[in-house]
């Protein structure tokens, strides 16, 4: 589970309604046609700008947001590392094994081009069209909470206007007057809301997902090449390690170098 994102969206919330509730109740900013105008606006936007089919897988692309497992590129190198030196020592045949204890979906689709025997060129191209498609699904999911982030404004403003409007047809009515403003200032309220704490700080989150599990993908593709081009586990470590944050980095050449000392 990713705290950080619960966490943000809790404090947010809280910050925000605290401050409200500083200056009064909290009902007058609740007002049923604003949030028909803002939210249902951006809905419809939505609707209109993608499939309805991708519109319902955004609530499994919305779950990566609070609840992901952490990736662990120094585990992965690892495990590469263990199954270069079984297949130097056993021949690749031996990393059968190995395909019934790997979690990793995309690991094992890899793994098992090795064992069959698969050519260089044709394991190179499966995956990298497994990571192609898996960005192209990715992004179209960050793109639903970008154009929800961009259309959600927009919509607090046409409710702006629509209250504006009201109040010049009423302009003799004090209560219908009041409640036109309502409508024109809690609109705009619930359209950046929306879109500064909900839409576009979890597309943030998604791309930085999608990037982490991306970079995985590749370091899984190197490996996998070389331990099937037959380069020696050490060549294999130099290049994977070029794969890891700097700080993980400079601590795996440290503990190399002193190995070799």
């Amino acid at each position: 589970m990713d705290i950080t994102t619960i966490a943000g969206v809790a404090i947010g919330f809280y910050l925000l309604f605290t401050a409200i509730l500083q200056g009064g109740s909290a009902k007058i900013f609740i007002d049923i046609p604003a949030i028909m105008i803002t939210g249902g606006g951006t809905l419809a936007a939505v609707l209109i700008n993608y499939q309805f089919t991708d519109v319902i897988r955004i609530l499994k692309v919305t779950a990566k947001a609070f609840i992901h497992k952490p990736i662990a590129p120094v585990k992965t190198i690892n495990l590469l590392l263990e199954m270069s030196k079984k297949a130097r020592r056993d021949g690749f045949i031996a990393l059968e094994e190995d395909l019934k204890k790997v979690e990793d979906k995309f690991l094992r689709v890899a793994l098992r081009c090795v064992v069959d025997g698969s050519p260089l060129d044709r394991t190179q191209k499966l995956l990298e069209t497994e990571v192609e498609n898996l960005e192209l699904r990715h992004s179209k999911g960050i793109g639903i909470f970008k154009a929800g982030g961009k259309f959600a404004p927009a919509f607090g403003l046409l409710g702006t206007l629509i209250g504006l409007v009201q109040i010049g047809r009423v302009v003799n009515e004090p209560s219908a007057i009041v409640s036109s403003i309502a409508v024109a200032f809690v609109s705009t309220f619930y359209g950046v809301i929306l879109s500064n704490l909900i839409f576009l700080p979890i597309a943030g989150k998604l791309d930085g997902l999608t990037q982490e599990e991306t970079l995985e993908k590749r370091l899984i593709i190197e490996g996998i090449l070389s331990i099937q081009s037959g380069e020696p586990t050490l060549v294999i470590e130099d290049q994977l390690i070029a794969f890891l944050p700097p700080e993980e980095r400079e601590k795996r050449i440290k503990i190399k170098m002193e190995e070799e000392e």
